[in-house]
């Protein structure tokens, strides 16, 4: 968009006299850093004989995980949940029992063995995976990046603008306003995870960063 307004001839750039644009970058680049939840839900009538079990599958999966080489720094507690279960039966409510929740967060800087992390946690008693999300470690870098590209697109903008209506631009901006940055993941395929296949697929895709700004630069008569 631009504001324009004739121009007194006095070869000055009066400052209401101004062509405003937006500019905006973006790139797409491969994710380096991964995280995933996974955990055992484990039902029981007695509470403690339920902790019990799903403590001991808990073991399990940490030390299956360790053993691929995945550092117990890397995994976590995300959640854990102790919750009664009810039925219900024409409005009474019936005791059912317990459901102890345990998931946790494994964080992969080695995108390529995400399928078989998941494949291996099911194997060892996972019942519970989601939440598998791709990013990058040095976002600010890339966003400024981005940022470069926003600036030199609204430059470019006005540029255009300035030649349109035979005016001289003054190329360097008056104002800009930088704009809210935007960093997400877009994957190769609708589902991260690819379903009937003899060992879990996941496509860590790219990630796009953007970047906007507003400009406002200064023009004068020919």
């Amino acid at each position: 968009m631009y504001n324009y307004q004739p121009l007194i001839r006095t070869g000055l750039a009066p400052k209401d006299h101004l062509i405003k644009v937006s500019g905006e970058g973006e790139l797409a680049i491969p994710p380096d850093y991964a995280s995933v939840n996974m955990g055992v839900i484990t039902d029981g009538k007695q509470l403690i004989a339920a902790q019990q079990q799903n403590s001991v599958e808990v073991t399990k999966v940490i030390e299956a995980l360790t053993a691929l080489g995945i550092s117990k720094n890397n995994i976590q507690t995300f959640d854990y949940r102790i919750e009664s279960v009810y039925d219900y039966d024409q409005g009474k409510q019936i005791f059912r029992g317990y459901k102890i929740t345990h998931i946790l967060q494994i964080k992969l800087e080695d995108l390529s063995i995400i399928g078989k992390i998941v494949d291996t946690a099911v194997q060892n008693g996972v019942n519970y995976v989601s939440n598998v999300q791709f990013t990058v470690k040095n976002k600010d870098a890339f966003y400024k990046q981005a940022l470069v590209l926003a600036v030199n697109n609204a430059t470019e903008k006005a540029k255009t603008i300035a030649r349109t209506l035979n005016v001289a631009l003054i190329t360097t901006p008056h104002l800009i306003v930088e704009g809210s940055n935007n960093i997400q993941p877009v994957f190769n395929q609708p589902g991260a995870f690819v379903k009937g296949a003899a060992s879990t697929q996941i496509e860590p895709g790219q990630i796009i960063v953007k970047a906007e700004v507003i400009a406002e630069f200064h023009f004068k008569l020919i």
